[in-house]
């Protein structure tokens, strides 16, 4: 379980994994990790929501192909 998760994050050892998180304690703090991870968590809400938009934009024209060639 462990490695399958490590290779999630690229190939890092625990150890760097680790160092990582305490290189980003040092930088932000405590306090602001939560701030900074509700903000990452809107970031990746909107993109997601701009990914469906251009999906429903893209499937638009084929639907209402659709409904022209049923009418035929």
């Amino acid at each position: 379980m462990l490695n399958s998760t490590l290779l999630l994050l690229g190939g890092l050892s625990g150890w760097e994994v680790v160092l990582i998180v305490l290189v980003v304690l040092l930088l932000f703090g405590g306090k602001k990790i939560p701030e900074l991870m509700k903000g990452l968590g809107k970031g990746v809400r909107s993109f997601k929501e701009g990914m469906n938009e251009v999906t429903d934009e893209l499937n638009k024209p084929v639907e209402k192909d659709q409904k022209e060639a049923d009418k035929k």
